[in-house]
């Protein structure tokens, strides 16, 4: 019998992680931190693997809510084999590192007696036991080999993947982690397999959101392009919140073009922190993982001014100067909230959104605001100082998951035998359902609740 248990905690994009048994083979998809709860409470549901070893964890990809609590999974489990891209591995080495740095500042600033989870030490030792894997290459795990894995490149962030399982009698599961069909600016859309597949489970993050019909990734580009040049040229500064991996790369990518073409002033890019390293790591696997423009490296595209290394230095944003920062949903204590606070109340300066914001976030109710209104910078939206919003807000779409009409054509094309959403909030992976079962008639469709398990493929 082969079965699948939610260990992620919620209904929502948190502590992601899930457990596929098939008979004797226990194989963990993922080993993600929520981002939004502090201490072991981030933690997924660890509890439910019983003490039993799993044979393998697969790593996905790199962004903590699928990596941010593997040093911890890999302690209770020394003997899984953990398996993961090179991209991964890399990357998620430095994010893990900064998170280490993260949470024990929370401990100092917030009190947050858990934190650190694991130590800088605990990790270095962890991550020797990494095994790296290229795309489209099966390999076996579990004593007897039992299962056969092939990993396929989801066209996220750098590294990213797919999973498929394939087991001796024949089923196939194929769980996507976060996936993009699309090409964004550095990495190429997915290449997953269209065929052959009984289960497909699913990640649905915007399966509640219907895309523009006339929309393109080239219009966004020019949409900002203008504003930038508007603003800039207006005396004005430009503040542009970022996710450290991945947007902080495409958009550094993007920036240095529309220097180069003149589309937009030669003017300083601000741009630092983990993202820098971050970029980095992309340049320096840049002729080894698979990218649109092989071989670019980002940092030799545009130069940029780096930030203040102590990261509570006060910075004070300046009219014609490009602000590249994260965190992108300004959560406090990072230095695009810090800046948040300068620009909002000057008509000249911009803040120009690129990804999705929780609805908790600051960044989220600087959206939501309208002209004038007041806006909270604190951990909740009754808290910290008010700011009015008479600067520029804009919003554009670089999103690095798939649209729910590729989704939704993805699984028509493969037909499998069931489906099963994960990795959205309630109302995504209803919404999902319901257009599922009009675009896949026939097709039981699974929204697994934490902690419980399910048969696949019956």
């Amino acid at each position: 019998m082969t079965t699948l248990t939610n260990l992620t905690a919620a209904c929502e994009i948190g502590a992601n992680c899930y457990l596929v048994e098939v008979g004797a083979v226990r194989v963990v998809l993922d080993a993600g931190m929520h981002p939004k709860v502090d201490g072991k409470g981030a933690l997924p549901l660890y509890e439910l693997l019983d003490g039993r070893d799993p044979q393998c964890i697969i790593v996905t990809h790199a962004h903590l809510d699928h990596i941010g609590t593997l040093p911890i999974l890999q302690q209770q489990f020394p003997r899984a084999e953990v398996v993961m891209t090179q991209g991964t591995a890399e990357v998620g080495n430095a994010m893990l590192h900064n998170s280490v740095n993260v949470m024990s500042a929370k401990r100092m600033e917030d009190g947050v007696e858990d934190y650190p989870l694991f130590t800088h030490g605990e990790l270095e030792h962890v991550a020797m036991n990494w095994v790296q894997r290229p795309y489209d290459v099966p390999f076996r795990v579990g004593e007897g080999d039992e299962m056969l894995v092939t990993l396929y490149d989801a066209g996220h962030i750098l590294g990213s993947c797919g999973a498929m399982l394939e087991t001796n009698d024949g089923l196939r599961i194929f769980y996507t982690g976060d996936v993009q069909f699309e090409n964004q600016s550095l990495i190429g859309g997915a290449t997953f397999p269209d065929h052959g597949v009984d289960v497909l489970i699913m990640e649905c993050t915007h399966g509640a959101t219907e895309r523009d019909r006339h929309y393109t990734r080239e219009r966004e580009l020019d949409r900002m392009t203008r504003a930038i040049r508007n603003t800039i040229e207006g005396g004005g500064a430009v503040l542009i919140p970022v996710f450290a991996l991945g947007k902080s790369q495409e958009l550094l990518y993007e920036l240095g073009k529309m220097k180069e073409s003149g589309r937009i002033p030669d003017v300083p890019i601000h741009f630092g922190g983990l993202g820098a390293k971050l970029t980095q790591v992309y340049d320096r696997l840049a002729d080894c993982t698979p990218r649109l423009r092989p071989g670019v490296r980002v940092k030799e595209c545009v130069e940029t001014v780096p930030l203040p290394k102590d990261a509570s230095a006060t910075m004070l944003p300046s009219p014609g100067n490009i602000y590249l920062v994260s965190s992108g949903m300004m959560s406090p204590h990072t230095l695009s909230n810090r800046l948040a606070g300068y620009v909002l109340p000057h008509e000249k300066d911009a803040i120009l959104f690129v990804g999705y914001s929780d609805p908790d976030s600051p960044a989220a109710r600087i959206k939501m605001a309208g002209q004038g209104e007041l806006v909270r910078l604190g951990t909740r939206a009754d808290r910290g100082q008010a700011y009015p919003v008479r600067c520029r807000v804009e919003s554009y779409d670089f999103s690095g998951h798939a649209t729910r009409e590729a989704l939704l054509h993805y699984a028509k094309r493969l037909k499998p035998r069931q489906i099963v959403l994960v990795h959205g909030d309630t109302e995504a992976q209803e919404e999902m359902r319901e257009l599922l079962e009009k675009w896949v008639p026939g097709v039981p469709i699974l929204l697994p609740e934490p902690g419980k398990s399910y048969p696949l493929g019956e």
